[in-house]
């Protein structure tokens, strides 16, 4: 498949070694400018994650994100095969996932623009992966983060859910949240069903936690790496087992 349009693409690399977790940390402060000019590339954040299953008011060193907007496939994989950065990555990290995907739903703004194009109509049977992001009013970080531990363990185990992880481009303050799930109607259930997830929402449309807020589903349509022991979360949705 060789969609037409503005596709997304979000890699994650999982580093070990301290050198080499210090490189990946230094990149949340120097991958803009490395990132200038790439050609096609029209919106990018390097995004930290957090500690235990990445739902954590602690950072975790070990493992970043690195969401890219693209004109069009041709320009994502061209960035792949040559971008220094990239390849710098790649040569560091212990494990590495890029998951490319396509915009069907989004509402809200990031920095106050709407960088993901809706390039695909939107399918309840197909896989769905869930990008989330917010701005958090300052005097309302307390109240936020009480909430993030029972959440965080709401999901752990929920049926379709392929990955999970909250990542931020800046500590406690701006937060985001991405998840793959085999289809829509897994990830429903959890949205809608979950007593912890349906309080969180309720609150913050009470409250106004939020100064700015996103959320945007994606239908994804490839995916690349070596997450650990050469499988991706992503295996069982483009490369499934036969017998």
């Amino acid at each position: 498949m060789n969609p037409q349009g503005a596709i997304t693409t979000v890699t994650f690399f999982r580093y070990e070694s301290l050198p080499d977790k210090w490189w990946g940390f230094k990149q949340m402060g120097l991958s803009a400018e490395r990132l200038k000019g790439v050609a096609g590339l029209r919106f990018y954040k390097m995004l930290g994650s957090g500690a235990g299953n990445g739902f954590s008011i602690w950072p975790n060193f070990g493992v970043y994100g690195l969401l890219q907007v693209w004109e069009d496939e041709a320009a994502a994989l061209a960035f792949g095969e040559s971008h220094e950065l990239f390849r710098e990555s790649l040569g560091r990290a212990a494990g590495w996932w890029r998951i490319f995907l396509q915009a069907a739903k989004s509402h809200g703004e990031w920095e106050g623009a709407s960088p993901f194009p809706i390039t695909t109509g939107y399918d309840t049977e197909k896989p769905v992966a869930v990008l989330t992001r917010a701005t958090i009013y300052p005097r309302h970080l307390w109240r936020f983060w009480r909430f993030v531990p029972p959440v965080s363990r709401s999901i752990a185990q929920k049926e379709g859910l392929l990955f999970s992880v909250g990542v931020g481009e800046l500590p406690l303050i701006q937060q985001a949240t991405f998840s793959l799930w085999a289809n829509s109607h897994h990830m429903m259930a959890y949205a809608y069903q979950s007593e912890h997830h349906k309080k969180v929402v309720r609150r913050t449309r009470e409250l106004g936690w939020y100064r700015e807020e996103l959320f945007c589903r994606f239908h994804p349509y490839r995916s690349e790496g070596d997450w650990e022991n050469g499988q991706t979360p992503a295996d069982s949705l483009f490369h499934p087992l036969t017998a």
